[in-house]
């Protein structure tokens, strides 16, 4: 930067042919070599216009220097106008020292243009120059003054500034609330200047430091204005005390806001976590009871089947037994048919030997008559015999199908009780994985639930303080789990809702399962009854050819024993499948009884966590009590704050009537209201 300065310069006074001065050489290489001061002084050199118009175009654009020493320079008026034109658009510039310059008209208003372009000078001396001389370029210069925003040192002394020059910077001083020094000594301020400085500080209320000595003051006057600027300084202490409260407790405001947002924060964690916490104890218990349904529907269905089997076997039993009974019924029809034949037959061999003698006339007679019935009966003889073989091979056919039967019920009572052992092997498996499953998650939950409650201990000793906005943000939450809990139930009831129908349908499956074998039964006696039927066609035939009849007979007795030793052992099997069911149904009738107790254990844990957060909600309503009591604390201070504001506008009101009072008791305010 300073080597950039350094070339414009040098380039500059190559332009308008001026040999650079050696003290602004000196100055710019010192501050190369390292020595940093930020301050171009050049008091007491002699500078001419033109480097004058060239320091102005350097200073212009530079930013650098923020301090320039220009004291006994001797300048010019066009040389200073130059300078000034080019310092009103400098960004760094911050102390500007022309004492001993002889300035006047011009270079007045020059300053007074500096003052309302430049927005970083802060400091300006104008010590032993003519600026007050010509009233024209005074006024612009207390117009810059009036315009600056910036400025607040300035260093008038001994510029011949009479009472009129003076009017006009008390008017300026009306509307300037930056300027804070002012010094005016040995001038021509008068009287009349000290009364206008005096109304002017009415209302300014930035200035603290005002030098009047050497103008011709009352000392009244100078007392009325010492007292004004003390007024001044003093509300301006207290104004910079109040803003360093008001930042102080700001500061500590924010501090406590951020201290309770990162309390509040770590205080929703927690409840999240908890919220967490509790959604997946929740999961899991809805997960583990659904697979204890599961398993439970399971084993109901398992059991229903078993049922509907056994009721089937139980079925096929009942219409063995009745067909057994039905053919003994038809048996024992038989004997008393064939018993009655016999007598018959006894009956007719009596009145045949009886009626023999008589026959034998007759016999010879009826030879050929009986010739042709024997060629009759011999046809019938055949035909007989070929309905016995078919009655034979019908009977053959039924024994295949009873032997049949008897082989498949075995293979299904074996198969039964594979799948009943096969079943009873994965259901203890089933019993001790549930609970291996069961304890871990316990203790999974003790531990949670200790851990919880030792750091839920920590963190309510350490919050102190949280804000009024907990409770909006408490009773969104409390409406958000409302919600949460609302839609959880309502989700519950539609899982409920969902299994009931598909217990429902399950129900009707099975009712539609029982009714189609309903109907099977009903085909199945209805074919009974049809053979029924043709075996009693058949034994009104079988009625005519005993022998043949005690021959099936002996054979359908020993059937019969066959089949009453089959029974009795289809029984047994039965029996045993009833033993092990209701063994089995015990076993499950025990898993619910543990069901419910996890269930209880369930409820008394939700229990629990409902009490904590009881006691939580509590805790939180005792620290906004603590919260509306500080800032019940922070009013207070501030209503404070404002009484000793308004006090101190009382004192200063009385004050400036004390002054008014005391000025117009005075003799001079008495002669002024003579005159």
């Amino acid at each position: 930067m300073m080597e950039d300065f350094k070339k414009t310069y040098l380039r500059l006074c190559k332009e308008y042919c001026i040999e650079p001065l050696d003290c602004i050489l000196n100055q710019l290489t010192e501050t190369c070599d390292g020595n940093l001061k930020k301050r171009l002084d050049l008091s007491t050199q002699s500078l001419s216009v033109d480097t004058c118009a060239v320091l102005g175009k350097v200073l212009m654009n530079d930013i650098v220097f923020a301090e320039i020493m220009l004291c006994d320079c001797m300048l010019n008026e066009e040389g200073a106008r130059y300078l000034l034109c080019g310092l009103s658009t400098n960004t760094v510039i911050q102390t500007l020292d022309l004492k001993g310059n002889n300035l006047r008209a011009a270079a007045a208003e020059a300053l007074g243009k500096l003052l309302r372009q430049n927005k970083s000078l802060k400091r300006l001396i104008l010590e032993w120059n003519a600026i007050g001389m010509w009233e024209e370029g005074f006024g612009i210069f207390c117009e810059g003054v009036k315009a600056s925003k910036h400025l607040k040192h300035l260093d008038l002394r001994n510029n011949q500034i009479n009472h009129q020059g003076v009017g006009e910077l008390a008017l300026a001083l009306r509307h300037n609330d930056t300027l804070e020094e002012l010094d005016l000594r040995w001038n021509n301020v008068g009287l009349i200047g000290g009364r206008a400085l005096l109304n002017a500080l009415q209302q300014n209320k930035s200035l603290v430091r005002l030098e009047l000595a050497g103008n011709n003051i009352p000392s009244d006057i100078l007392k009325a204005i010492e007292q004004a600027i003390d007024h001044t300084s003093e509300c301006k202490t207290t104004k910079k005390e109040n803003r360093v409260r008001s930042k102080v407790l700001s500061n500590e405001i924010q501090c406590l806001k951020s201290e309770k947002n990162k309390q509040y924060l770590n205080l929703m964690g927690v409840i999240d976590q908890q919220k967490d916490e509790l959604c997946q104890t929740n999961r899991t218990s809805t997960v583990q009871v659904g697979h204890l349904q599961e398993a439970l529907n399971e084993r109901s269905s398992i059991v229903n089947s078993l049922r509907a089997k056994v009721q089937m076997s139980e079925a096929a039993l009942t219409l063995s037994e009745q067909k057994t009974n039905n053919l003994k019924e038809l048996l024992e029809k038989a004997r008393l048919e064939n018993f009655e034949l016999k007598e018959k037959h006894t009956k007719e061999l009596k009145n045949e030997q009886e009626g023999s003698s008589n026959r034998e006339t007759k016999l010879t007679r009826e030879l050929n008559t009986t010739n042709l019935k024997t060629m009759e009966l011999k046809n019938k003889v055949d035909e007989l015999e070929r309905r016995s073989k078919s009655q034979h091979d019908q009977i053959c056919h039924l024994k295949q199908e009873l032997i049949s039967m008897t082989a498949d019920m075995k293979r299904k009572v074996a198969q039964t009780e594979e799948r009943l052992e096969a079943e009873k092997k994965r259901y203890k498996q089933v019993l001790d994985d549930t609970d291996a499953v069961r304890q871990k998650e316990m203790n999974h939950m003790k531990h949670n639930l200790d851990e919880t409650q030792r750091s839920l201990q920590e963190r309510i000793h350490k919050l102190e303080d949280v804000k009024l906005q907990l409770e909006e943000d408490l009773s969104r939450a409390k409406a958000a789990a409302i919600t949460d809990r609302a839609q959880a139930e309502e989700e519950q009831i539609k899982i409920r809702n969902h299994a009931r129908l598909e217990e429902q349908q399950r129900l009707v499956h099975l009712e539609e399962k029982v009714h189609h074998l309903n109907q099977s039964r009903d085909e199945i006696q209805n074919r009974c009854t049809v053979q029924t039927q043709t075996i009693t066609e058949l034994q009104g035939k079988n009625n005519k050819h005993t022998f043949e009849n005690e021959s099936l007979k002996r054979r359908i007795e020993d059937l019969n024993q066959e089949l009453s030793g089959k029974d009795q052992e289809k029984v047994a099997e039965v029996n045993n499948v009833r033993v092990e069911l209701q063994e089995q149904i015990g076993h499950l009738q025990a898993e619910r009884a543990a069901q419910e107790g996890l269930k209880e254990k369930i409820s008394a844990l939700e229990r629990q966590l409902k009490v904590q957060s009881c006691n939580h909600r509590e805790t939180l309503l005792d620290k906004d009590g603590e919260i509306s009591c500080l800032l019940e604390k922070i009013r207070l201070k501030d209503n404070e704050i404002i009484r000793m504001k308004e006090d101190e506008a009382q004192r200063a009101s009385f004050l400036h009537n004390a002054i008014i009072s005391y000025v117009q008791g005075s003799p001079l305010g008495s002669q002024c209201t003579k005159k």
